[in-house]
């Protein structure tokens, strides 16, 4: 991720009640919380301002710079990595937060995260991720039309942005991410999320150790299908 994709990731992914209910399950008293794809650091650094002994693990080097260079980043343990770099038994919560559980395609890698997160988890510890329910199909809302932006950096400079759907197959959905800026120059930025329905997330999460506890399909705790938010907010336990 460029210096100016980075930039614009913090104009677009502002805090949200995504963020208010993962502070919420961390709770008020001090606990080791992992913050896994914690971006640049936007809830990572909330967690620690609240108590928290808090890791944040990031695989974007670019990212997490950004994040080490915010307030209140000498707080929190930094380390550039994914699941497999983690230590075992070593935290009482673990986050994937702003659908970073989506980013992970492949479903064997998953499986292999999945299971990173419980080794590294204590017994008894807490899993938490959200992921957006495909029922809802809110890809199909990914149109230049729906979903043109005006976003202002923090320079003031204001660049134009949309999102183009590219593909949707087996699970996987495909688009880029296109910012114009006031010079004429262009950023286009590709992705691919995948998305996972309630059921194969329950039995990934099973494989792996976990017992589930919850799952939501709002912020606001509503249940899975009722929601406008078309989430599928996972709150899962370290089995013994």
């Amino acid at each position: 991720m460029t210096d100016r994709l980075t930039a614009l990731y913090d104009v677009e992914n502002r805090w949200g009640r995504d963020d208010e209910f993962f502070l919420g399950v961390a709770g008020r008293t001090r606990a080791r919380v992992l913050d896994l794809g914690c971006g640049t650091g936007r809830l990572t650094l909330a967690l620690a301002a609240a108590g928290h002994a808090v890791t944040g693990v990031e695989p974007l080097r670019t990212s997490l710079d950004a994040a080490r260079a915010k307030p209140g980043a000498d707080r929190v343990t930094w380390r550039h990595g994914t699941a497999a770099d983690l230590p075992d038994a070593a935290y009482d919560l673990a986050l994937l937060t702003s659908h970073v559980a989506q980013e992970i395609r492949d479903d064997d890698e998953w499986a292999r995260t999945l299971a990173d997160l419980r080794r590294a988890l204590v017994e008894g510890g807490r899993l938490a991720f959200d992921s957006r329910d495909p029922a809802a199909r809110r890809w199909e809302r990914w149109t230049p039309d729906a979903s043109r932006r005006r976003l202002a950096l923090p320079d003031g400079t204001v660049v134009d942005a949309w999102t183009e759907l590219t593909e949707v197959r087996d699970g996987l959905v495909s688009f880029r991410q296109h910012y114009v800026f006031p010079d004429g120059g262009e950023l286009c930025s590709p992705g691919t999320l995948r998305f996972r329905d309630e059921a194969e997330l329950r039995t990934s999460l099973g494989d792996a150790g976990f017992t589930v506890e919850r799952v939501y399909g709002g912020w606001s705790g509503e249940p899975v299908g009722t929601s406008a938010d078309g989430e599928l907010i996972v709150v899962a336990r370290a089995a013994p």
